[in-house]
């Protein structure tokens, strides 16, 4: 009995210390993730530039009236018969749906009017054989009155059934898309063989007539700028001058660029090639000297309603946000109104891949590796 206890004994002891063995292994192998290395970051330092203003704008032609079109009806798309660029006249054929079931439905709306017709005319039949029984006595007044309220009936059920014969008849022609004007084809949104629905843009179609000159100012400008008001615009290609008039001004501003846009009716511009350019000269405009900071448009990021930089804090190489005011474009940069001042260094390129207090590296420097915690060595 004591050498079966002792036996028992030492088994326990002999597992309770592999057991140890094993969770002390487990516990010198564990390590922890090495951290991501730090991003690389391009800045640039702002500066303030001298911007003078000489009250020229850069302006693209654009048609009056430009639609969307697409079908009345949902469906397959079997043909697109028209491509970009191309000069289309009005009810010119654009594109065609697979119009099988509409055409089935069609034949069923039909057979529904035959069938309509059928009733109706024994409604009147049986009317006047009982007209005729009625001026004899031999049928009462209540009597002819139930055939002729029977004859209403048919006659409503065949202008019913004549009523949905039309609908589905036009719903096969909605199948069909034509051109509702004469004009230029600008863009094509859906290709053969991809099921559209109902007023889902097809093809996008620029009206011949009159066109305008579409270009951006700054909040200062549009205050001075009045509906109506004079302009002349000049063709970069060609040289050639055009008048024109204020059309419209935009009500609120881009939320990007926070710019404003002004459409310019052009006066004899039919001729215009549509996306040229123009520069457009407005008088009162010219001659101010402002000085002006300038990022080009990859520093900025949209925020909410607004627009907004990353601005390095270089005590302790971290990013954060601070929201700018845009003013007008200029060429491939644009003019930032507030929120910066010179000297301040700001992320140019790979903006939408950081976050708030996130530290960096500058572009080109060795990047830094935050140091792994230490392996203990298994025992």
């Amino acid at each position: 009995m004591h050498f079966l206890m002792s036996l028992a004994s030492g088994r326990v002891l002999r597992f309770c210390a592999f057991t140890g063995f094993l969770i002390t292994l487990v516990a010198c192998s564990k390590t922890e993730a090495p951290l991501e290395p730090l991003r690389s970051v391009k800045l640039i330092t702002v500066l303030g530039s001298d911007l003078t203003s000489d009250g020229t704008f850069s302006a693209e032609v654009r048609a009056r009236v430009e639609t969307r079109l697409g079908f009345r009806v949902g469906g397959k798309l079997m043909q697109r018969a028209v491509e970009p660029g191309q000069r289309v006249a009005a009810g010119q054929l654009l594109g065609v749906l697979d119009a099988q079931d509409f055409e089935l439905a069609a034949s069923a709306a039909q057979a529904q009017v035959s069938a309509a017709q059928s009733q109706r005319d024994l409604a009147l039949a049986d009317f006047k054989r009982f007209e005729a029984l009625k001026a004899q006595n031999f049928i009462s007044g209540a009597e002819l009155e139930r055939r002729e309220a029977s004859l209403k009936a048919a006659d409503a059920a065949l202008t019913q059934a004549k009523a949905q014969a039309q609908a589905q008849s036009n719903q096969t022609g909605y199948a069909r898309l034509t051109a509702s004007h004469a004009g230029v084809i600008t863009g094509v949104d859906a290709e053969a063989g991809q099921v559209v629905s109902a007023g889902q843009p097809i093809v996008r179609l620029a009206h011949d007539g009159p066109r305008d000159a579409v270009f951006a100012v700054s909040e200062t400008a549009i205050m001075t700028l009045k509906i109506g008001q004079n302009m002349h615009a000049t063709v970069l290609s060609t040289g050639q001058t055009v008048q024109g008039k204020v059309r419209e001004l935009a009500a609120m501003a881009d939320p990007v660029t926070r710019t404003f846009t002004v459409k310019l009716a052009l006066d004899g511009g039919t001729s215009l090639p549509l996306g040229a350019t123009l520069n457009v000269r407005a008088p009162g405009l010219s001659g101010s000297a402002t000085t002006a900071i300038l990022l080009p448009t990859s520093a900025l990021r949209q925020e909410g309603q607004g627009t907004a930089v990353w601005v390095l804090d270089e005590a302790t190489m971290t990013v954060n946000s601070q929201p700018v005011q845009l003013g007008p474009v200029n060429g491939n940069d644009v003019v930032v109104s507030s929120g910066l001042t010179p000297g301040q260094k700001v992320v140019s390129a790979g903006v939408h891949v950081l976050s708030p207090g996130q530290k960096v590296t500058i572009y080109g420097a060795v990047p830094s590796m935050a140091p792994a915690a230490p392996v203990a060595p298994a025992r």
